[in-house]
């Protein structure tokens, strides 16, 4: 599975707000200035972000966005979900019974991926953009070398 730059680049943008907003409206120029990611992007991105009711836009000068809620209710899921991101490992469409074979059977490895997609959505459930901004992510499942099969002490 990999994440696309709509889910990893409105992740980025929503951590850059939360950090940057003391209170008052941050420009998405801004944003994007210190994100290298397009403004004509984060404007699109930052639109289904507010119609998802993750961010408040404030018009006129020193407008810009503001997060909708605090930091520690808005959840990396709801983010990635909101601009239409979705967090799939199979090839079958979501909720259908039917498989992705020509039979329309299921194929030998569906349950493992689709087990895959809800330990991700699990996580990215259990994750707040607070504890992306405070760092509390780093070091929770240690750091994996595949060469050495070991995880190496933070």
């Amino acid at each position: 599975m990999k994440l696309s730059t709509k889910g990893r680049y409105a992740v980025m943008a929503m951590v850059d707000l939360a950090s940057h907003s003391d209170g008052s409206p941050v420009a998405l120029a801004d944003i994007a200035e210190r994100q290298e990611i397009s403004l004509s992007y984060l404007e699109q991105l930052f639109g289904k972000l507010r119609k998802g009711g993750l961010v408040k836009s404030v018009r006129g000068p020193g407008g810009g966005y503001l997060l909708a809620r605090s930091v520690g209710q808005l959840r990396i899921s709801d983010i990635i979900l909101a601009v239409d991101e979705p967090i799939q490992t199979t090839r079958c469409t979501p909720g259908s019974p039917a498989g992705c074979h020509n039979n329309k059977g299921r194929c030998l490895t569906h349950d493992l991926w689709e087990e895959l997609g809800n330990q991700i959505y699990l996580y990215l459930s259990s994750v707040t953009l607070a504890d992306v901004c405070e760092r509390r992510v780093l070091g929770t499942s240690g750091v994996f070398h595949a060469a050495t099969g070991s995880v190496a002490a933070q």
